[in-house]
């Protein structure tokens, strides 16, 4: 019988006062939470999965808020993202979502915002989805791949990252409508995928990250993307969830 083992955590870092990132697991969702032992669930392979970050955005008041939103959200439709079109339909109502419940809190939260990412995992194919700066990647043999589109300004020569992004969920003061990135792929056993916000992939190299999931799976692999993290400085909130295929 085939299975998805998923292992996460979420972490303020060590430089933020407060987490206002999100996480998504099937139902099961994390929102504003410190974890520094990641949590493993086991689900058979079979109604659509979904697995998700989202990273409220710093500078705008309200990032947990708009995080938590989304998430909630994309864990209660879960179930039902059996196609592109349906993953896209919910990411552009997750937006509308995010406006409409910052109109209602006056000035305070109205440019709340969060970027999200994640897969959604079925029998014989995976779904991949962003909006925002959160990535995927593919882990393999053959080395790590990004299948995720960065939304983000080009960088000038010798800057590696940037926090700045070009499109989000919410985040400005009237709406305004997304392109979601979303692609199809063949799933098998033994394919493995790492889903993050960028408290990760900012301090951390693309080569450190393959390294770490070359040498370990799940739970393992997971905490030691965290240390990673923390070592070189822990300057933003770090989530992640690594996902494996298994086939018993």
């Amino acid at each position: 019988m085939s299975y998805v083992a998923v292992s996460a955590l979420s972490h303020p870092g060590l430089l933020r006062e407060r987490n206002e990132d999100s996480l998504v697991v099937g139902p099961w969702t994390l929102c504003a939470t410190v974890t520094e032992i990641p949590q493993t669930l086991v689900f058979p392979l079979g109604t659509p999965l979904v697995v998700a970050v989202a990273d409220g955005l710093g500078g705008h008041p309200g990032g947990d808020v708009a995080s938590a939103l989304a998430a909630h959200r994309i864990a209660s439709i879960g179930p039902t993202l059996s196609s592109e079109d349906a993953v896209r339909d919910a990411l552009n109502a997750c937006n509308r979502a995010l406006y409409q419940a910052a109109g209602g809190t006056g000035r305070e939260l109205a440019t709340m915002g969060t970027t999200v990412a994640g897969v959604v995992v079925q029998p014989g194919s995976l779904l991949t989805f962003n909006v925002g700066d959160s990535r995927v990647f593919a882990v393999s043999r053959a080395g790590l791949r990004q299948v995720s589109v960065d939304d983000s300004p080009p960088l000038e020569p010798g800057q590696r990252t940037t926090s700045l992004v070009t499109q989000c969920l919410g985040g400005t003061p009237s709406y305004r409508p997304i392109s979601p990135h979303v692609t199809a792929a063949s799933l098998s056993p033994g394919d493995r995928y790492l889903i993050c916000t960028d408290g990760l992939t900012d301090p951390v190299t693309p080569d450190e990250i393959d390294a770490v999931t070359r040498e370990h799976d799940d739970g393992r692999a997971a905490f030691e993307l965290w240390k990673a993290a923390i070592a070189a400085g822990g300057p933003d909130n770090i989530t992640l969830a690594v996902v494996r295929i298994g086939d018993e």
